[in-house]
């Protein structure tokens, strides 16, 4: 049963990559506004799940799902959905910076544009928006039409969230979006996502516990494929239900 606060669901959940079980029987519910951080050695799924969320393995050969993924209420494996539309709704934000070799102006402006957005008021008017949720307007701004290469890695990252953003989402899916960023950058980035829960639901997966701690609202703490436990990430990091997940926290494996 969906209740009002849940945004997307997995139910019983299993992933193939050919004959290799990534996934094991997954069954979480995903709420509106909140930060959920997925956490758990390397190797144990946590990306492999995210991505499943908006189809993106749908690109990789041999790859298999059982199981729903419910997106407010509809299975986004079913026949009749377009993974195009998908992924429009739940944006994603990868683990190194990847803009476009592109100005900053167009790597904003290149999704609305394939979806038949031109008029250039309403674009300029996006990158602004977009820019000003990814606390990157004031640095960006007098430079829009200069390449987003020469960016610093932190502010390439904020433009790939507002590359994200200027989709208008409804889920922004992070996977490790500050392992390749200075302490800096990444406070900068754990603000944002404090700010930006306020409008969209956010899933991150992370191996820095810490930044769970910090950012997340909910953690799911997974182990060779499996959801060991699922609570409110307090209650995890300080009274977890599993042995395996207090094991972890306190750094005895992964």
């Amino acid at each position: 049963m969906q209740d009002n606060s849940t945004i997307i669901q997995c139910q019983n959940v299993n992933f193939y990559y050919g004959n290799f079980r990534a996934l094991t029987d997954v069954t979480m519910d995903f709420e509106q506004n909140r930060v959920t951080a997925l956490i758990g050695p390397s190797g144990c799924g946590k990306s492999t799940l995210l991505r499943l969320l908006n189809r993106m393995n749908d690109l990789i050969d041999g790859t298999r799902v059982e199981g729903r993924i419910l997106f407010e209420g509809r299975d986004i494996y079913g026949n009749e959905v377009d993974p195009v539309e998908v992924r429009k709704r739940i944006g994603m934000v990868f683990q190194k910076p990847n803009p476009f070799p592109k100005s900053i102006f167009n790597n904003i402006t290149y999704g609305p544009r394939l979806t038949g957005l031109h008029r250039k008021s309403d674009l300029e008017a996006l990158v602004e928006r977009s820019l000003k949720q990814a606390s990157l307007w004031e640095e960006a701004k007098d430079i829009l039409g200069q390449s987003a290469m020469m960016l610093s890695g932190g502010q390439q990252q904020r433009l790939c969230i507002a590359r994200a953003l200027a989709m208008k989402p409804d889920i922004l899916l992070m996977d490790e979006p500050t392992s390749a960023l200075d302490p800096i950058s990444t406070a900068k980035i754990e603000e944002l996502i404090d700010e930006l829960k306020k409008q969209y639901t956010i899933i991150i997966v992370t191996h820095n516990m810490q930044q769970a701690a910090r950012v997340s609202d909910c953690t799911g703490f997974f182990y060779l494929g499996k959801l060991i436990e699922f609570n409110p990430t307090e209650k995890l990091f300080t009274n977890p239900d599993e042995k395996q997940t207090e094991d972890y926290i306190t750094g005895r494996f992964g």
